[in-house]
């Protein structure tokens, strides 16, 4: 009998990408086939309000390992989230935004590093947004860090490898922006092993950002909630 496949469930949440989503699977699936792995694109369409669901159904129509599931509502970042993790079938999950912001090669770093660790997430190397998304990022992170004692460097970047057992433990429990830290704490509380890697970010070429100044705020606030909830 041959080798069994590194088996890796991608998910992509994605909330009005019609512009976006088949390259990033495109892109996904190139990577994964090039690295022989048994593979799976997993979008999850947040309630979109453009074409997101059909050019994914178009895709899927022709590849059996694309998977589309579809909220009725926008529910929000976390929701979708939960939805593609609880749907994953394969032994590792992987997930990114489906903007194109990240440089999908890089999943090829954190392969070997997921061998010893529970995840391998990614730290944005030079970031390509906004003064007002790095300055928000910038003073979130250096909350989050000292609120929740979490040494990592870049708490909500969407690049992330999971081993699938993660999720037997972990369950997310709160809404929007805040899931990348709820999963990272409970982590760090169940003395899971975390790895990081620098990874490129590209700035977004199709599409707007759907995230706003007020989601910063609320964020802020909802940290303060999760400290509460880790303990």
């Amino acid at each position: 009998m041959g080798r069994k496949k590194f088996g890796i469930s991608c998910v992509f949440p994605a909330y009005n990408e019609e512009e976006n989503i088949e390259k990033a699977i495109r892109e996904a699936i190139k990577v994964f086939v090039d690295v022989d792995l048994d593979y799976e694109i997993i979008v999850v369409d947040d309630g979109s309000e453009d074409g997101t669901s059909k050019v994914t159904l178009d895709m899927a129509r022709k590849n059996k390992n694309i998977r589309l599931f579809k909220h009725s509502i926008n529910l929000g970042y976390a929701d979708a989230l939960k939805t593609g993790f609880k749907s994953a079938s394969k032994n590792y999950i992987f997930y990114t935004d489906a903007d194109n912001q990240f440089d999908l090669k890089d999943i090829k770093k954190a392969l070997p590093l997921i061998k010893e660790a529970d995840i391998v997430i990614g730290y944005r190397l030079k970031r390509a947004n906004n003064i007002i998304r790095k300055v928000g990022s910038f003073g979130y992170n250096l909350l989050a860090r000292k609120l929740l004692k979490l040494d990592v460097k870049d708490i909500d970047c969407a690049f992330k490898l999971f081993r699938r057992e993660v999720f037997d433990k972990i369950e997310i429990e709160t809404k929007a922006w805040l899931a990348d830290t709820e999963v990272l704490a409970k982590a760090k509380k169940n003395n899971m092993i975390i790895k990081e890697i620098g990874v490129k970010h590209l700035p977004r070429k199709q599409g707007k950002a759907t995230i706003k100044p007020g989601d910063i705020i609320r964020s802020f606030k909802g940290l303060l909630n999760l400290k509460r909830m880790i303990k």
